[in-house]
């Protein structure tokens, strides 16, 4: 049984598996553009980063147990509500988590009053691709900020009603 709780951005438990989710990236990206320009690589990391002052809430999967199992976060971007940093433990891959997670997150964009919610990922994330098709996300063109930096990135939409 997983149990869905909105915490702070600081929130320990939540850092703890955001540091996870970098150790990974790290393992799949590495130093894919070793040799691009120092410039570009430090945009990219500014792009990444996530102002706290911009996260609406982080949301947390509970095992029965109370052991957190993954996390997204809910921030506003511009005029959008995005989706950012969704992590779920290699442990609990398969077993519901992140389908749960992505929509508490919806939920959130919804109370915001948003008709969509948008995310982005990497070329090298398989699974989240197939998640989000599986789960009803439209693939859409690359947005700001990760066009510049990011252009192999996938996004995707996901129009909300105001009655789910």
């Amino acid at each position: 049984m997983i149990t869905i709780e909105r915490v702070a951005w600081d929130d320990p438990r939540g850092v703890a598996l955001r540091a996870t989710m970098d150790e990974e990236m790290h393992e799949r990206y590495g130093s894919a553009n070793a040799a691009e320009d120092p410039a570009v690589t430090a945009e990219r990391d500014r792009v990444l980063t996530v102002d706290p002052a911009d996260v609406i809430t982080s949301v947390l999967a509970i095992d029965e147990h109370g052991t957190p199992l993954g996390h997204i976060a809910v921030r506003r971007l511009g005029d959008e509500v995005e989706l950012k940093r969704l992590i779920v433990l290699s442990a609990a891959r398969g077993k519901g988590a992140a389908t749960a997670l992505l929509a508490e997150g919806e939920q959130v964009a919804r109370e915001q009053g948003a008709a969509r919610v948008i995310l982005q990922t990497g070329d090298k994330q398989p699974e989240a691709v197939a998640l989000y098709r599986k789960t009803g996300w439209e693939q859409i063109p690359v947005y700001a900020p990760y066009a510049e930096t990011m252009p192999w990135s996938f996004c995707f939409a996901k129009a909300l009603s105001s009655s789910s």
